[in-house]
């Protein structure tokens, strides 16, 4: 039922059985035969996935990280937001694909620019980045002294609210991020807190669901997301 009935893929550890009933229906739709999840905290760690990461729906077994990259084949990233940045990564010729979760608190961490770096050590060199739907600057409005921190550390980040107070535009400072690291950026301009068809921490005053930002690697000359 409402506000979970929309395939919520998000908190497992409160909302089972429907999230792990929602990605099993996922893996069926994209083809998937494994799922790679961790347990966000709003940080700037980056795990690699390789064969003994703990493919598991268990949150108890979920590592701590904000950031995966990986080379595996049929091995679907999963970063879950509710108004934060999904930011997807792939380099197709290198075939080394990464996934971010960026709120305000993991863009300043620097989890963006961990999430290049770590891809960059594998051998990718031709990166492309794409920003999905997120809180628009218009809804993420935010006391004047932490728009203030976040503007001195991120000027990009500067923005007014739809009441024209101080705000932070967590998509241009994403996009500022990127582009300073030479990465080719595409962003979906939709709001999560605007739009009802998706789940929003702020809209929803936490009572929520998580829609999900999923790349992955289908075969030796393909990849998704």
């Amino acid at each position: 039922m409402p506000p979970y009935d929309s395939m919520n893929l998000g908190r497992l550890e409160t909302d089972q059985p429907d999230v792990e009933k929602n990605f099993h229906v996922l893996a069926q739709t994209i083809g998937v035969s494994q799922f790679a999840l961790c347990s966000q905290v709003h940080g700037a760690h980056v795990e690699e996935v390789t064969e003994d990461f703990p493919f598991t729906f268990n949150p108890a077994e979920h590592r701590q990280a904000d950031a995966m990259v990986t080379t595996m084949t049929n091995v679907a990233l999963v970063i879950r937001v509710a108004d934060c940045l999904p930011v997807l990564f792939a380099d197709t010729q290198a075939r080394i694909i990464g996934a971010a979760h960026a709120g305000r608190q993991g863009l300043l961490a620097g989890v963006l620019e961990a999430t290049v770096d770590k891809m960059r050590q594998l051998g990718a060199d031709q990166i492309q980045a794409w920003i999905g739907p997120h809180v628009c600057v218009g809804c993420y409005e935010v006391p004047s002294d932490m728009a203030h921190d976040v503007w001195e550390c991120l000027p990009a980040t500067r923005g007014s609210s739809h009441h024209d107070t101080p705000a932070v535009d967590l998509g241009a400072g994403a996009c500022s991020i990127l582009t300073s690291l030479n990465i080719d950026v595409h962003q979906e301009n939709r709001c999560t807190s605007c739009e009802p068809e998706y789940f929003s921490h702020r809209r929803d005053r936490g009572q929520t669901g998580r829609q999900a930002g999923v790349i992955w690697l289908e075969t030796p000359h393909t990849w998704a997301c």
